[in-house]
C-alpha cells in the first residue's frame, strides 16, 4: 500500500507541470486562456467559445472541446492537417486559413496577409510569415513570401500574436502593441533562437513565448532578451 502511495504521489508530482502550462491572460472582455498541445498547435478558449490554431498530429487531440474556429496558418502537414480539423469540427465549425489550404480544404475561408475579419467578438489579422535566406536550394524557400499567415489575434483590448514559420523580417519587427507573442525558432526551417531574439527585441512585446522550437536552444533565446523588459516563458510544447 505504502509503494502505491508513493508511486501515485510521484506520479502526480510528474503530471502537474503539464497541467499547468495554460496560459491565462486577462482583458476587459474577461480571461483568455491559451494551452499548448504540441509544437505549433494551441488551444485558446475564451468568452464561451473554443478556436485552436494549426491542429495537427501527434497533438493529443481526444477528450478536448469541439471548435468553434479553426485557424491554419499555412500549408506544412506540421500546421495543416485534415484529419485532425476533422475530429475537432462540428456542425458550425469555421476554419480560417491562407487561400492555398483552401485549395486542399474547400471548406475553410481564405484570408491572406494585410486582411482582417472579426469573429464573436475578436478580431483576427492575417499578418506576413515567410523566409528570408532559408530554402531547399539557392533562390527557393520554405515558406515564400506572401503565401503564409502569422495571425494578431485582439479580445478585449488584448493582442496575442502567433508567428507561425517565419524569419526575423521587417513586418515582424514592426509589430506593435503585442502583449503575448508566441514565436517560432528552428533551424533548417524558420531561424535560431538568436535571430527570434532579436525580433522580439524589436517589437518588444509584453510576453514572449517560444514554440514551434523541436532542437532549438531555449536558453539562448532567453539569455538574449535579458534585461529587456520582455518576460519569457517556457512552455512544454513537446509532452511525452
Amino acid at each position: 500500500m505504502k509503494i502505491l502511495l508513493v508511486a501515485l504521489l510521484l506520479s502526480a508530482a510528474f503530471a502537474a507541470p503539464a497541467q499547468n502550462q495554460t496560459q491565462t491572460l486577462s482583458t476587459s472582455a474577461g480571461p483568455v486562456k491559451i494551452t499548448p498541445l504540441y509544437h505549433a498547435s494551441a488551444l485558446i478558449q475564451a468568452g464561451g467559445k473554443t478556436i485552436y490554431i494549426d491542429p495537427a498530429k501527434p497533438a493529443r487531440l481526444s477528450g478536448l472541446p469541439k471548435a468553434d474556429l479553426i485557424l491554419v496558418t499555412h500549408i506544412h502537414q506540421d500546421h495543416f492537417d485534415p484529419d485532425s480539423i476533422a475530429q475537432l469540427s462540428r456542425p458550425g465549425t469555421e476554419v480560417i486559413s491562407p487561400p492555398t489550404v483552401v485549395e486542399q480544404l474547400s471548406s475553410a475561408h481564405a484570408i491572406s496577409n494585410g486582411q482582417s475579419r472579426d469573429w464573436n467578438g475578436w478580431k483576427i489579422e492575417a499578418v506576413p510569415a515567410y523566409n528570408l535566406k532559408r530554402g531547399p536550394s539557392p533562390g527557393e524557400f520554405y515558406h515564400p513570401r506572401g503565401r503564409d499567415n502569422g495571425y494578431i489575434l485582439t479580445y478585449g483590448g488584448k493582442r496575442i500574436y502567433f508567428s507561425a514559420d517565419t524569419e526575423n523580417t521587417a513586418e515582424m519587427r514592426a509589430l506593435k502593441n503585442i502583449d503575448l507573442a508566441f514565436v517560432c525558432m528552428n533551424l533548417p526551417w524558420t531561424m535560431p533562437p538568436e535571430e527570434a531574439a532579436d525580433a522580439v527585441r524589436a517589437f518588444h512585446p509584453r510576453v514572449a513565448i517560444p514554440y514551434h522550437y523541436r532542437g532549438s536552444d531555449l536558453s539562448v533565446f532567453q539569455k538574449r532578451l535579458a534585461g529587456s523588459g520582455v518576460e519569457v516563458r517556457l512552455l512544454e510544447w513537446y509532452p511525452k
